[in-house]
């Protein structure tokens, strides 16, 4: 098994946090469960329509309808959503009953999205929810020895600008705080440094320069290339100056098409583990899953949501 995710399974176990699943009908999920309890990974939750608590189902229907009023949803429809185990696992989550949920082995991408947008708190930091992979590749010594994040590939069809910078935000973050590692953050494109032009082109720089307006602390760069990005020689002749190019560990595409066209393919042509979609932008942590998803998918997403609730604990102590 790959180191990163070795290290990812032994913090979680430091610590280990209440993770909600709401997919009990689902088979690997039952076994990722027995495997999650029995390493000691998190303190797992199964829900099942039978095991919801109706007094908890009112409340959580009561804080909905509080909330969403406004939007027009009734009481009715917020009892009603209530029912679903999905709906059910984020306000636990959302209201301190668990760490986190873990869902998207049955429920669709769209679904677990739309659900963790209306449930979680966003974070005002950078405002919108999106997603990245962490992306292992074997015997790779580009990135962080073949280690990486690529976003947005589950969430935002066409990012704009600022969505973009904020993406990069909310990745470099994940980096440093999750993966320890320091990020240096590439915003792909056809063109490097204005060796092509056009309107593409254009909305990856405002991107880069929004996205170091809003934060200087990390390293971002672009527009690059992916071989200006990730190959040192490249770099050296295509890029004069950037502590990015030829370094990157965080690959942010221009758009969802991109994104998820390239981690699958670096899944499958390079054998490189996967992980994911964690969805970002949330105070409370949340992982998606891919419906194609296996037991060792499921317990290291398992594994990243508990580590991603271990780093919010911290922040709140500082």
């Amino acid at each position: 098994m790959d180191d990163v995710i070795q290290k990812l399974r032994k913090k979680a176990k430091r610590e280990p946090k209440r993770i909600v699943f709401p997919e009990a009908q689902d088979e690997r999920v039952l076994e990722a469960v027995k495997q999650i309890e029995q390493e000691g990974i998190a303190r797992p939750l199964l829900l099942t329509q039978d095991n919801l608590e109706p007094e908890r189902q009112e409340e959580f229907a009561t804080r909905f309808h509080e909330r969403k009023q406004i939007k027009g949803v009734s009481y009715e429809e917020a009892r009603e959503l209530m029912e679903n185990p999905l709906y059910y696992a984020s306000m636990m989550t959302r209201y301190g009953y668990a760490d986190g949920f873990v869902a998207g082995a049955t429920f669709t991408t769209s679904s677990v999205i739309r659900t963790a947008m209306n449930c979680l708190e966003i974070d005002k930091r950078v405002g919108l929810i999106s997603s990245c992979f962490i992306m292992s590749v074997p015997e790779c010594s580009y990135g962080e020895q073949g280690l990486f994040i690529y976003a947005d590939c589950g969430v935002i069809p066409y990012p704009t600008s600022e969505q973009l910078a904020n993406i990069s935000i909310s990745c470099a973050r994940f980096a440093r705080d999750v993966l320890g590692i320091v990020p240096r953050v590439a915003l792909l494109s056809f063109s490097t440094k204005g060796s092509a032009s056009g309107r593409w082109v254009d909305k990856i720089k405002d991107a880069v320069s929004i996205a170091r307006a809003k934060n200087d602390e990390f390293l971002i760069d672009g527009e690059l290339q992916a071989d200006s990005a990730l190959e040192t020689d490249v770099a050296k002749r295509k890029v004069k100056e950037s502590e990015v190019a030829g370094r990157a560990n965080v690959l942010i595409f221009p758009n969802l098409d991109a994104g998820n066209i390239c981690y699958k393919l670096t899944q499958r042509l390079a054998k490189a583990r996967a992980v994911g979609p964690i969805v970002l932008g949330t105070i409370q942590p949340c992982s998606d899953l891919s419906r194609g998803c296996d037991v060792s998918d499921i317990v290291d997403c398992t594994a990243v949501t508990v580590v991603r609730s271990q780093a919010g604990q911290q922040r709140e102590k500082k």
